[in-house]
């Protein structure tokens, strides 16, 4: 009788073994939850409320897709070191570049920064003295800053904080070998990038200018095939349908590799970024595409007329680096549309 009464019940038992196993399964989550996956960058740093600097930091908004939020992180890792300041991204800027990028900025949890005094700070499109000293403590830098005049003196590092994951460079570079013109190996690999979608109607009706057409296709993969032995021209595009049918592909050296899926442009950007030159016509992503790439590259130039407002947030010296080449683009429909 003794034994029965201080043993528990078999109902007891087993409520004891199943809070046991789910405090199991809980803490397993918990740390596991800690382990990045196989894509997560190592910038995957999210402080505690409490482990925040109280000294004050810099953070920026997370607007537009990817190459509007490459210059936006490229830019406040700049203006942040400039002014003695810690940097810290929102947590949308993270999903958006960790999964493609080892990018190594912490971020900065929503919670803590609804709690913060922010003091936001608009920036033009161009590097000004002024932003060499920004007063303020919980600093947010707005915009769309997407300039080399920011960031172009930490070169290394911005290549470094956009540096591919092994698995998605080694995935582009699979696909580059197995590329052949006219049954042998490319010489040159040359990226290029038709951008369209929403600039087809937001570029003639809100600023008055053009994007690229056939002409300036033509003449600037020209432009490389006198300058370079043997290329290939790995195309990408938000319009792959309209780059079909516009490039010439008759030479068997152009090959359209794009997926045209704007929300996940990885693969697009892999392959451009992983050529040894570039073509582009309109938007960060071109731009950011050719900056990564390193080679040559030749844009579209003179896109919208004088008399479009787009100049006002918009300097063309400040986007493309001096070294790049542009080709002016036929404004004869813009002029037609008048101011």
């Amino acid at each position: 009788m003794g034994f029965w009464t201080i043993c528990p019940s078999f109902s007891t038992i087993i409520f004891l073994l199943f809070i046991f196993a789910v405090s199991l399964i809980f803490h397993c989550h918990q740390r596991l939850a800690l382990v990045p996956a196989p894509w997560a960058s190592r910038g995957l740093v999210v402080p505690a409320p409490r482990h925040l600097p109280q000294g004050g930091m810099f953070t920026i908004n997370a607007i537009g897709r990817l190459g509007n939020q490459m210059g936006e992180y490229a830019t406040l890792y700049a203006l942040a070191r400039l002014n003695g300041r810690p940097a810290f991204i929102p947590a949308e800027m993270h999903s958006t570049l960790a999964p493609l990028f080892r990018i190594s900025l912490p971020v900065l949890p929503a919670a803590a920064a609804r709690g913060l005094p922010w003091l936001n700070y608009p920036l033009h499109d161009w590097m000004e003295e002024r932003y060499r000293h920004i007063p303020g403590e919980y600093v947010r830098l707005t915009g769309y800053p997407c300039s080399w005049t920011f960031y172009h003196h930490l070169r290394p590092d911005i290549l470094r904080e956009f540096a591919l994951h092994d698995h998605v460079r080694e995935g582009a570079q699979a696909y580059l070998r197995g590329l052949r013109v006219r049954g042998r190996r490319p010489a040159t690999y040359v990226g290029v990038h038709v951008r369209r979608g929403d600039y087809v109607r937001v570029m003639p009706e809100v600023w008055k200018g053009v994007v690229a057409d056939r002409a300036y296709l033509q003449v600037a993969l020209d432009r490389f095939r006198a300058r370079r032995e043997a290329p290939v021209f790995v195309v990408t595009s938000d319009d792959m349908a309209w780059c079909r049918e516009n490039m010439d592909a008759s030479r068997g050296d152009v090959v359209f590799a794009g997926t045209g899926r704007q929300g996940s442009p990885a693969k697009d950007f892999a392959l451009l970024t992983q050529c040894n030159h570039t073509v582009f016509t309109v938007g960060t992503f071109g731009v950011w595409a050719a900056y990564l790439a390193g080679g040559a590259a030749v844009y579209l130039a003179n896109y919208t007329p004088p008399h479009s407002r787009f100049h006002t947030v918009f300097r063309p010296q400040a986007a493309f680096l001096p070294e790049w080449v542009g080709i002016a683009a036929d404004l004869g429909p813009a002029r037609e549309n008048g101011p």
